[in-house]
């Protein structure tokens, strides 16, 4: 397997570390076992755990206003698979890239998949673009995509969506992500229902076009670009979908997506209690959907969504699909990308730790302070020593981000990679 970064300095840079991250995990260890809990085997659940990386997220993102690209900017799909290449070496966390059609478009199907397989990388969900326009694109989305008055532009949507089934069939994917910005942005200007069931045939017509291990997932989001309404904008309504649909169609949660102060963790539970739970794109928000890195503003609420989903472990045909989905405006794209692959596992980590029986007699005894005070128990320990020695015993870097910057391979990067101008605006 091709290594981006020169194995010389990863182990250079966890030589320095490993004395320290020894005795580290071994006082954890310790105190671990005072509760009955074997820390190697939370270890290798966590070494176990993997959540893929955008392929847009490898480039910088930005605003409505103005975005700034940064040195070194992957070009087209072979360097953005390159840099999810340096994640995975250095965290051991991300397997597997999401691609978005047409972003990521290539002429040479095989070419990319063996690409992917050099670099010790698969693919995961596939992800359709019906919310802009492309060059040579006949209909417009404008005014929508699976829900527009038109037929024809409704059908240049459907037929995208397939097209991107088709190319992850070529790819070893298994998963179609669907996320519309169609809605309106004045009263009177939709007519909600007639909408709704626009979307819901168009819809049906790409769910009969899914092979039969694949799943399909329908991602709500609050706002944006419809500003009034919005045409899947809540999970009940994600969930109707995901009904109406069938057995492969299920809901997938994106952090960002909800009105502040929405319990976010429940939910989460309520999905998987009635087996709509489809998987995840990780982020954090501070007042909409800031696309901030996973845990930067709330890690509790990121390990509440996990102490849902380890509560649910074991359960019949429970496999949600776990993904990164992030803008990095301000900071080195690759830097962010590790540093959110790891709050994921951390919160994983975290949540296994809770006492599981415990906190059942005391939410039985109705005892709100003790229940609270074991997912506190949980949330407040340091498991960064677990994480690290995940990381080491799987051949990466005890520390991503320094061994990262040791390596130079942004700087080597940026030589190779013609600049970027940074004019106009929107999310790459």
């Amino acid at each position: 397997m091709e290594q981006m970064i020169d194995s010389g300095v990863l182990a250079a840079e966890n030589e320095k570390r490993a004395p320290a991250l020894e005795q580290d995990y071994n006082t954890l260890g310790e105190k671990l076992a005072r509760r009955g809990i074997s820390i190697d085997d939370v270890t290798s659940k966590v070494a176990a755990y993997g959540v893929a990386v955008p392929s847009w997220g490898a480039g910088t993102g930005g605003t409505r206003f103005a975005r700034f690209p940064g040195a070194g900017e992957p070009r087209h799909i072979f360097d953005k698979l390159e840099d999810c290449a340096v994640i995975h070496q250095l965290t051991r966390a991300t397997p597997t890239v999401s691609l978005h059609i047409p972003w990521d478009k290539v002429d040479d199907l095989s070419e990319l998949r063996q690409r992917g397989e050099a670099l010790g990388l698969g693919f995961d969900a596939m992800n359709s673009n019906t919310f802009q326009d492309q060059e040579g694109q006949e209909q417009s989305y404008k005014y929508g995509s699976l829900s527009h008055t038109d037929a024809a532009t409704r059908q240049q949507a459907i037929d995208h969506n397939i097209e991107c089934i088709e190319i992850g069939k070529a790819l070893g994917s298994k998963a179609l992500t669907v996320w519309i910005g169609d809605g309106s942005n004045f009263p009177g200007q939709s007519h909600f229902t007639r909408q709704f069931e626009r979307y819901l045939e168009a819809m049906k017509s790409i769910y009969a076009a899914l092979p039969d291990d694949w799943r399909i997932f329908s991602e709500h989001k609050i706002f944006e670009p419809a500003f009034y309404s919005t045409v899947v904008q809540d999970w009940g309504t994600n969930y109707l979908i995901a009904k109406e649909l069938g057995p492969k169609a299920f809901c997938l949660v994106d952090l960002g997506h909800h009105a502040p102060n929405v319990n976010i963790e429940m939910i989460v539970a309520r999905l998987i209690q009635f087996g709509k739970l489809g998987g995840f794109h990780f982020n954090d928000s501070k007042y909409g959907d800031d696309d901030l890195d996973t845990g930067s503003i709330d890690p509790f609420r990121l390990f509440l969504v996990f102490n849902e989903l380890v509560d649910a472990e074991g359960a019949t045909d429970f496999n949600p699909a776990h993904m990164l989905d992030q803008s990095h405006n301000v900071t080195d794209p690759i830097e962010s990308l590790m540093r959110s692959a790891i709050e994921v596992r951390r919160a994983y980590a975290q949540a296994l730790l809770v006492d599981r029986a415990a906190l059942t007699g005391y939410q039985d005894d109705n005892d709100a302070m003790m229940a609270s005070e074991t997912l506190k128990d949980a949330f407040r320990t340091d498991v960064g020593p677990i994480l690290a020695m995940a990381r080491r015993q799987a051949g990466g870097a005890i520390d991503p981000i320094a061994a990262y910057r040791a390596s130079g391979y942004r700087q080597k990067v940026a030589d190779e990679r013609p600049a970027v101008t940074g004019a106009g605006g929107g999310i790459v």
